[in-house]
């Protein structure tokens, strides 16, 4: 029986996943939400020239692969600061930023059921993204909806407009094309799961007291930290003493709250003091990557709008 209105629950019931594929698209959560929106209006729209010849969720894929298909003819490659240069030469404080277009953002987690969670947290991982976004918009579509969402060749030629022999192609080209990806930021992603809890209790204890031995002495000797918006990045335990150093006098006094990101990946909001007495601003959203029990990177994703994405209060108070 054919449905003759727009079946509103059924995409709502589709949008987490949607969301998910729009992000691993796209890089960044904004924009997934935005080709998520534009994706509901489409499909409201042109409901009438659905025509059930597939059914209604490779429809709405369809739409929303063609929208980010669009996006990603008009916009640059997506990266992280790691993988845009090699590490700071000399240790100032940060000044050039890149626009928020030029980087991988870290997502809020999707609202997925446990067992999507489970199977498909490490394609959320923030370095995968970074593979990701090195594949052609057709290739990257066509990899996520097979072994991220386990869909057939059939369903994705449906949703890509293309033929089954073509979909085989483009996963074949795009998987020879990650598995010969030197991306840095691939080699400096987490080791372990998760960061051991007493590892992040320490890091926190160490930042929030500002103390700089005990801070780098959490590190890997590998160690570094990268902080987009900035495309400067710090490598090694003297530089990182030098930048924590030159940057006390903006980070002292900070206060951590615990957030997940990216499936449900531990990290640390920063709030650092304002100008006003008392109370602490948002600043960062640290994300930590971690090897043989120490810190190998920190990924420090500088920006106040991402607090409000991840539902954190506006500020603190000491």
């Amino acid at each position: 029986m054919k449905v003759t209105a727009f079946d509103v629950q059924t995409f709502e019931d589709l949008k987490p996943q949607l969301t998910s594929f729009c992000y691993r698209m796209l890089g960044s959560a904004d924009d997934a939400d935005d080709a998520v929106q534009e994706t509901y209006i489409r499909a409201w729209e042109n409901w009438s020239s659905f025509r059930h010849e597939s059914s209604m969720k490779t429809w709405i894929y369809r739409i929303a692969s063609n929208l980010c298909l669009d996006k990603l003819r008009r916009a640059k490659r997506r990266m992280l600061p790691v993988d845009f240069s090699d590490p700071a030469a000399q240790i100032i404080e940060p000044r050039e930023t890149l626009p928020d277009s030029s980087w991988i953002w870290p997502a809020p987690d999707f609202a997925e059921t446990p067992e999507e969670q489970i199977v498909r947290k490490d394609t959320l991982r923030i370095c995968f993204i970074a593979l990701l976004q090195m594949l052609p918009p057709r290739q990257r579509a066509a990899l996520i909806l097979k072994d991220v969402f386990e869909w057939s060749s059939k369903e994705i030629a449906e949703t890509l407009g293309i033929s089954a022999a073509a979909v085989n192609s483009a996963l074949q080209r795009a998987r020879e094309t990650i598995s010969r990806a030197e991306l840095r930021s691939d080699e400096l992603s987490s080791m372990e799961v998760h960061p051991d809890r007493e590892l992040l209790s320490r890091y926190i204890v160490a930042f929030e007291q500002f103390d700089i031995q005990a801070l780098v002495a959490l590190f890997h000797e590998e160690g570094s930290m990268s902080m987009p918006p900035f495309a400067m990045w710090i490598h090694g335990r003297d530089d990182l003493s030098r930048f924590f150093s030159i940057t006390r006098p903006h980070c002292e006094g900070s206060k951590f709250i615990p957030v997940t990101v990216n499936g449900g990946y531990p990290a640390l909001a920063q709030y650092m003091p304002s100008q006003e007495p008392g109370v602490l601003v948002p600043w960062g959203i640290h994300v930590l990557e971690v090897k043989e029990h120490c810190i190998l990177h920190v990924q420090n994703f500088i920006s106040t709008p991402l607090f409000a994405r991840f539902g954190l209060p506006e500020r603190m108070y000491r």
